[in-house]
């Protein structure tokens, strides 16, 4: 993040004396206020000078998308089925996290840089809510050792909390987002995944979303 004097002395490659001058005179404006030398520098902020507009206000946009089974994750034009067939938008939005071909569900999609990061680490213990569906009846001893961790990849999965719906169903949530981890972890236990929906992230829900629909989430 830069400060009104680190911003200036980059965008106008000027010197940082001439950088106060100009903020000392009352010529930059941040919003339509007098600028100060310490003013933090966001992306919502416009920047005027002595009334020229050196930095326009940048609008995020947040979209929550439910993803079909067979599209991809990702906006390579190369690869089929990616998220630029299927979403047609003139800003470039970026998923948070992936669903792997096979599964559905909840997607999120910004240009909010911060808003990504805030969401896509791991280590930020985000939960994701999921609905699971097995190909045979589920075991309590199964599901336990669901919630308390299975080795995949290397490293323990982190304890969760696992609900049984029914004979072949399960709701999830996770804190981290392993490659293909719920998976891999049914694999482990000698089930095989026949549907896999992801109905929540953090506090965002799929709501009454169907197959292919999106909707634009409010900055609130």
């Amino acid at each position: 993040m830069q400060n009104t004097l680190q911003f200036l002395v980059k965008r106008l490659k000027i010197s940082n004396k001439e950088a106060i001058q100009l903020i000392a005179k009352g010529s930059v404006l941040i919003n339509g206020l007098p600028a100060s030398i310490r003013h933090i520098i966001t992306p919502t902020d416009e920047i005027t000078i002595e009334g020229r507009i050196i930095k326009y206000e940048s609008y995020f946009t947040y979209i929550a998308y439910y993803k079909p089974r067979g599209i991809e994750c990702t906006l390579n034009a190369e690869i089929e089925n990616n998220l630029l067939e299927v979403l047609d938008f003139q800003e470039k939005l970026f998923p948070i996290g992936r669903l792997d071909k096979e599964s559905e569900g909840l997607l999120l999609l910004t240009n909010d840089g911060q808003f990504y990061n805030q969401l896509a680490h791991s280590q930020q213990h985000v939960e994701k809510e999921y609905v699971v569906t097995v190909n045979k009846e589920l075991t309590e001893e199964a599901l336990q050792k669901l919630r308390n961790g299975i080795e995949i990849l290397g490293q323990t999965t982190r304890n969760c909390e696992v609900r049984k719906i029914n004979e072949l169903s399960f709701n999830i949530i996770l804190t981290q987002g392993l490659n293909r981890q719920i998976r891999r972890m049914c694999y482990k236990l000698g089930y095989e995944v026949l549907n896999l929906k992801r109905i929540r992230i953090a506090s965002f829900f799929l709501d009454d979303l169907k197959e292919g629909e999106w909707r634009i989430l409010s900055i609130k």
